[in-house]
């Protein structure tokens, strides 16, 4: 899914989002969805309203902005019914579509052609099966795009359109990345396709995803949403992927956003609110392929940030990681776990939080996270609430005592350490015991 930066700046790493050409030649899926529309009725849900978005499902456009990636074909696949069951989740991204060969023919991974595919209508059902529904993403990193090959806009929308009508799809994203996006005639063929589609299937969700830098985005980032100001197309939302790019914890991701905000702004002629109800954000969970690493808190963080300025979009690579590596916690980048100390399936659960739903308060078998240094047990001598602890789910309203201070809850949390929440945190610093 991911997308970012120039090859120079890439590792040939098997997984990440950004070695999308190793995973598209090997069959690549993935899954997406989500957004958080019970905030303050702002994020995805009213990002939707403003670009005139009806599902036309059970699912709310919320659950398409926060659908994380998966890829039911490769990288140790897991469950997704066992996922939900497990997170609350919905809803997921299936990726790559690229064109077959060269070709303006559209198949998973290049390889597997629409027309004849009998392995996904399987996944699929079963999602839809337990009250969830997909999207598919296009592009990727690496690979033959149908942008490339197809000539016109409208023929990629013919391709786009097998795709849509095969799966009887409500959703869909174009990760729109190299080497696609330095051709300024396939982004002109890839934008006019989206435009086109969302003409032809009303209500249909479309989210536009692009690299993502500390500038907010890069040289291309920006032509590309100039070339759909000058096709008059707004989507859902244009998300950027802070990560592969020099991205030091979550700081620097959402002072990206804030970034990206302002080139939103400049571009469409939007204020800042109008900005943020159309930008999204896709993370990478645990080790990127730059190896930085974004961990439970660091999805928290972000989280917070997107829930307070109402952004439209909260998702991440992969749920094939979601899980703690076997044997050494850090093995390197691994396409089917984190290498970061963590339970199964607690990134999945952050974006369950965005779509404005409570995950399972069932505690992981495996410990969530690494400690956290320093001592976490409060200063029971004066302070009467409980001390904080690691392994305790907390929901909205619970207090805690932590380093002499007193602490409540303002939403549902595991292992995030009071004293580190910040202002946009889960966890309110109440004073002194």
């Amino acid at each position: 899914m991911e997308r970012a930066l120039p090859p120079q700046h890439r590792t040939t790493a098997p997984d990440s989002r950004r070695s999308r050409a190793a995973l598209a030649v090997a069959g690549v899926l993935g899954l997406v969805a989500g957004g958080f529309a019970a905030l303050a009725g702002t994020g995805a849900a009213s990002a939707s309203t403003t670009t005139g978005a009806d599902t036309g499902t059970g699912l709310g456009s919320n659950w398409y902005a926060s659908a994380p990636y998966l890829m039911p074909e490769d990288n140790s696949p897991p469950d997704a019914a066992a996922v939900m069951d497990a997170t609350g989740q919905k809803a997921f991204q299936l990726a790559f579509i690229l064109a077959q060969g060269n070709s303006c023919s559209p198949a998973w991974g290049g390889t597997s052609p629409i027309g004849s595919d009998t392995a996904m209508p399987g996944v699929i059902q079963t999602i839809r099966g337990k009250g969830g529904d997909v999207s598919v993403s296009v592009g990727g990193y690496g690979g033959t795009k149908l942008g490339q090959v197809c000539g016109t806009p409208e023929a990629t929308a013919a391709g786009y359109q097998q795709v849509i009508t095969k799966y009887g799809l409500k959703a869909i994203d174009f990760d729109l990345e190299e080497p696609e996006y330095e051709n300024t005639a396939a982004i002109h063929n890839e934008i006019g396709a989206a435009r086109i589609l969302q003409q032809n299937n009303p209500g249909l969700y479309i989210s536009i995803t692009t690299a993502g830098t500390n500038a907010g985005t890069g040289w291309f980032g920006t032509q590309m949403l100039g070339e759909a100001k000058s096709q008059g197309f707004t989507p859902n939302n244009y998300s950027i992927m802070p990560f592969d790019g020099g991205f030091n914890g979550s700081a620097a991701q959402t002072d990206a956003l804030v970034k990206f905000n302002q080139i939103l702004q400049t571009t469409f002629g939007w204020n800042e609110a109008t900005a943020y109800a159309h930008e999204g954000v896709s993370m990478m969970n645990g080790r990127t392929d730059a190896a930085e690493y974004f961990r439970q808190a660091d999805f928290q963080s972000v989280l917070d940030f997107a829930t307070a300025h109402g952004l439209a979009r909260y998702t991440f690579w992969s749920v094939n990681r979601d899980r703690q590596c076997a044997g050494n916690v850090d093995p390197g980048l691994s396409g089917s776990c984190s290498s970061v100390a963590q339970g199964d399936w607690d990134f999945t659960k952050y974006t369950v939080k965005f779509a404005g739903a409570t995950p399972p308060t069932t505690p992981p078998t495996t410990p969530p996270t690494t400690p956290p240094t320093g001592s976490p047990t409060g200063n029971p001598g004066t302070c009467t609430a409980p001390a904080w602890s690691a392994s305790t789910t907390y929901t909205a309203g619970a207090k805690v005592s932590y380093n002499g201070h007193a602490y409540h809850a303002k939403w549902w949390t595991l292992n995030e350490v009071p004293s580190a929440s910040g202002q946009w945190g889960v966890w309110g610093d109440d004073g002194p015991c």
